[in-house]
């Protein structure tokens, strides 16, 4: 009976397909595994009577020889046959890889970059803070009134906060809201609407005199338009120390609009108002788009704000606990998308957020 098993599976190892690895792997598992047929026979063993068993067993490791050395021939004529096929004709290994286009710097990060950099040969360090503000460093600090219309839903994003039972709170338009000092346990909380509030962190922490730069992006809610958006970024700055001026803070700027635009442009202050700065104005320089001559960046008056500026309240200076009798200081704000359009004579300011390539590329070689 055993020899009867021995002998159809001895057939069977010698009559085995073994011309693809899969069929190899398949006789290898069924034959040569620890439970595969040849383990199952050698298990039986056992039951062969005692005068037989030792013509069995002999009989049983040439069979299990017979198989691995089929098994290892197979094996090696598959790795040769490998080794040895033609190359595909179809396909050129001589080809240069699929290049890869590399990214370009973004005209905002150009230009950001730059104002920095101005700003940095006078003695300016980089500031920044969150995006989320509360209403303290975005407006009750900077002496803002409880009914300025900057507070109101339609200019603001204001977020949900939670009470100290864990509570949400949203504001609803025309909703009354408590005005929150640093102290306060849930103070509304906003998408900051200028990067002024990184001043009032910077007065707040840093010693005198201050000397510092605040590049950010800002959110207020408005109309998507060529002169527009809801996102953009700004630059800001402020100097604070013993008897600064008006006239320090001019020298600042036409420093500043020379070296980015050029020697000969023009400039003028306007008159303005500011919460947070008395006296305050407003910075114009030529339209450099239409080159004075009126076009719809600076609604045909030849000229474009590029920023506002003014000397910092004494208000705002006693809320981040400086002495205003003794200090005084000046700050100033711009939009760097507005000095992109200017410098790189851009006429939609939709154009820095379409993410259009035929406009990004154009940037490639700055």
């Amino acid at each position: 009976m055993m020899q009867e098993s021995i002998a159809r599976l001895a057939a069977e190892i010698t009559s085995a397909d073994l011309s693809s690895a899969a069929h190899l792997d398949a006789f290898r598992i069924s034959y040569l595994g620890r439970k595969g047929r040849l383990a199952d026979l050698f298990d039986q063993l056992k039951t062969v009577p005692s005068d037989d068993k030792r013509a069995v067993g002999q009989q049983l490791n040439t069979l299990k020889q017979q198989a691995q050395a089929r098994f290892d021939e197979a094996q090696q004529a598959i790795a040769e046959a490998a080794d040895n096929a033609p190359e595909n004709p179809d396909f050129d290994y001589t080809l240069p890889a699929v290049p890869q286009a590399l990214g370009t710097r973004h005209p905002l990060s150009l230009v950001r970059e730059e104002m920095l950099r101005v700003f940095a040969r006078i003695g300016f360090a980089v500031a920044e803070g969150p995006e989320i503000e509360d209403d303290w460093h975005n407006f009750t600090a900077l002496n803002f009134p409880e009914n300025h219309p900057a507070r109101d839903m339609q200019d603001t994003f204001f977020v949900q906060s939670r009470t100290a039972a864990g509570e949400e709170v949203s504001m609803a338009d025309g909703e009354a809201r408590e005005l929150h000092s640093p102290s306060s346990s849930s103070p509304e909380y906003l998408l900051r609407t200028h990067t002024s509030t990184v001043q009032v962190r910077v007065m707040e922490t840093e010693p005198l005199p201050i000397r510092r730069v605040m590049p950010g992006r800002v959110f207020r809610n408005e109309a998507i338009s060529a002169r527009a958006h809801m996102m953009f970024h700004q630059v800001e700055g402020i100097f604070i120390d013993e008897g600064v001026s008006f006239a320090d803070l001019k020298q600042t700027v036409y420093y500043f609009v020379q070296e980015l635009f050029g020697a000969d442009i023009n400039i003028r202050f306007r008159p303005s108002f500011f919460p947070f700065t008395e006296p305050s104005a407003e910075i114009d320089i030529t339209c450099l788009i239409c080159k004075g001559a009126g076009c719809n960046i600076c609604k045909y008056s030849g000229w474009v704000e590029i920023g506002g500026c003014g000397m910092v309240d004494p208000a705002v200076l006693e809320n981040a606990k400086i002495d205003s009798d003794k200090y005084s200081g000046y700050a100033w704000g711009m939009g760097i998308e507005r000095i992109a359009m200017l410098k790189y004579q851009i006429k939609d300011l939709r154009l820095f957020t379409e993410n259009d390539l035929r406009f990004l590329r154009q940037f490639e070689a700055l």
